[in-house]
């Protein structure tokens, strides 16, 4: 999505092209087992440089500052609206469906359990 004006995505200002973003829903990471943070859209632009390595410390350093924004909303359409708002480029990621299996804890023990025990 390109749109004209000034500061609008497409245009390049001295070879510097404006970030582009994409927006998804995060995953329940294997580490916690709530899913509080699993709730809203996440809106997070793309790496304009590359990193450097300081050669003197080993420090990475990126003339990037989007990199370290990240912008949470509410719902999808919230998000889509900021970027077109703001003519940010933007990707969406559709999250996956989870799928359960529902199953009783007898079935750890059934005789002729098809998967291999754990202790």
């Amino acid at each position: 999505m390109f749109r004209d004006g000034p500061g609008r995505r497409g245009e390049s200002f001295k070879g510097f092209e404006l970030a582009r973003a994409r927006i998804y829903k995060p995953a329940k990471t294997a580490m916690q087992s709530g899913r509080a943070k699993t709730r809203k859209w996440v809106l997070d632009f793309e790496p304009g440089s590359a990193r450097k390595v300081e050669p003197l410390m080993g420090w990475t350093s990126s003339g990037d500052t989007n990199a370290q924004v990240t912008l949470r909303f509410d719902t999808k359409e919230e998000a889509v609206a900021y970027a077109v708002k703001h003519g940010i480029e933007y990707q969406l990621s559709e999250p996956r469906t989870q799928r359960r299996s529902i199953k009783a804890y007898a079935d750890n023990f059934k005789f002729g359990r098809q998967s291999l025990w754990t202790h």
